[in-house]
Order: C-alpha cells, then sequence, then structure tokens
C-alpha cells in the first residue's frame, strides 16, 4: 500500500528518535506497518539527534529533577530509539500525578507523556532520545549505590528555582504529617498537635542536596536516625513549617 519513499521516510523519522506512536500519528500509517518495515526494509541510517542544551522550561526541570532523584529511573528503548524517563508516583496523590505528567511535557521536547497503571502506583513516562542527558544521574544500580552529584548547569537551575526542587523531593520521598504529645499543665493533660516534614532517603547525595537547598532558602531541618543510620531530614521548628507550606504543602 505504501511506496519505499514513504517507508524511508517514516523510519527516517523513527531514526531521529521519534516513537512509533509519535510517527503514526504524524503520517497516518499504522505503527504495527512502521515496525514489520524495520526488519523488511534495509537499514536507514540513523540520524543521532543533536544534543540539547539546557532545558527551556527551567521551573519544570528543576521540579521534574526533585522527583526523578527520589522516584525515577531512565531506560533505553528496546529497539534503540531513545530512551524512557519513567516516574512512580501513588495512587493516593492524583494531583501529584498530574503535576508530574505536566513537568515531563513541559521537559520533553516532544511535549508527550503517558501513564502506565499498576498495583497501587501510576508510572508517568515520557520518551525522548536524550534523556541520559537531562538526567546525567542515570546509571546502572540503585541511585544510593553510587555518587549523585549534579552538573554545573543542574545546579545553576536548582540554584533559581529551589523550592521547585524541594517540592519535587517531597513530593517523591517526603510528607507533611501532624505530630501530637500531650504535656500536664496546672494538673490538666492536655494534647497539642504541631504539623512537621520528614525527607527519607538511602542516598547520602540526594539526602546533602535536600538540605543544601534547604539552607539556601532559610529552613532548618534536623538529621533523625533509623538504627543507625541517618536517613531521615525533620522540619519542624514553626518558621521553617510555615515556609514549607508556603511554598511546598502537602501531597494532594
Amino acid at each position: 500500500m505504501y511506496d519505499v519513499s514513504t517507508r524511508k521516510r517514516a523510519l527516517a523519522l523513527v531514526a531521529q528518535g521519534r516513537s512509533l506512536n509519535a510517527v503514526s500519528k504524524e503520517t497516518g500509517i499504522s505503527r504495527a506497518a512502521i515496525r514489520s518495515w524495520q526488519d523488511r526494509l534495509e537499514p536507514v541510517p540513523r540520524m543521532a539527534p543533536p544534543l540539547p542544551g539546557p532545558p527551556s522550561d527551567r521551573v519544570a526541570y528543576s521540579y521534574l529533577l526533585g522527583l526523578y532523584l527520589g522516584d525515577g529511573c531512565s531506560s533505553a528503548h528496546p529497539r534503540g530509539s531513545g530512551h524512557y524517563l519513567r516516574i512512580a508516583c501513588a495512587d493516593a496523590w492524583p494531583g501529584l500525578i498530574d503535576a508530574c505528567d505536566a513537568a515531563i511535557r513541559a521537559v520533553n521536547p516532544g511535549h508527550t507523556a503517558h501513564r502506565v497503571q499498576a498495583q497501587g502506583c501510576v508510572s508517568v513516562v515520557g520518551h525522548y532520545a536524550h534523556w541520559p542527558y537531562l538526567f546525567p544521574q542515570h546509571g546502572p544500580g540503585k541511585k544510593h549505590e553510587r555518587l549523585i552529584v549534579l552538573e554545573p548547569w543542574q545546579q545553576a537551575i536548582v540554584d533559581e528555582h529551589p523550592w521547585e526542587f524541594i517540592r519535587g523531593l517531597i513530593h517523591s520521598d517526603g510528607c507533611r504529617i501532624t505530630n501530637w504529645t500531650e504535656k500536664t499543665i496546672g494538673g490538666v493533660r492536655k494534647r497539642y498537635e504541631y504539623p512537621r516534614y520528614f525527607f527519607t532517603n538511602k542516598s547520602d547525595d540526594i539526602r546533602r542536596l535536600f538540605t543544601d537547598t534547604l539552607d539556601k532558602v532559610g529552613v532548618e531541618w534536623t538529621t533523625l536516625a533509623r538504627g543507625s543510620e541517618p536517613l531521615n531530614i525533620s522540619i519542624a521548628k514553626k518558621p521553617s513549617v510555615v515556609l514549607m507550606d508556603a511554598h511546598v504543602g502537602p501531597k494532594y
């Protein structure tokens, strides 16, 4: 049904890093047909997309970077056409899922994302050839088992938009809770409640990125050990909680 030039054009678009779905929508050719041509036609020279510069939407990137360091990963497409960025979001926070979806679309040059439902969570996924460049912390193994350092251009974005970065980290590996305690005053036992924020991550480097950014915006914090490991960052002093509520707030 399609001549050779049409097939080669479709395969050239795939070779540029476009997803089968995107090429199908642009050309009107089914994904199954394009996939079959990849094996039947002579190989089309793959055109490597040029390396991107820092993302233009720096606000969205700062938030997405926080989400990625907490609950994200990048993996190569099995057919070699680009990479997937996946951020895992709990079903309990539909607003967070929407915010993550919007951030991926804002940073992804194709402005696309889709959601994959699993038990108890949704993975928000974006396809793009150069996610490993935009998230160079990508690597084999678990994040807490390897060095996590921001590139200078990433640090510049975090310095410009620190609250978005903090918000992304809290949305991925943090929470806002209400603690309570009891005191006896004048012989009467009274219950007092107060809010606080927690951030928990096994990576010393990621916790340090979080606390360094808190320092820059004037938020006081303490480290709470779980057993012998200092995995938890606590923000409990009232002025700091007020700051966090103004810029971050609870998950939703």
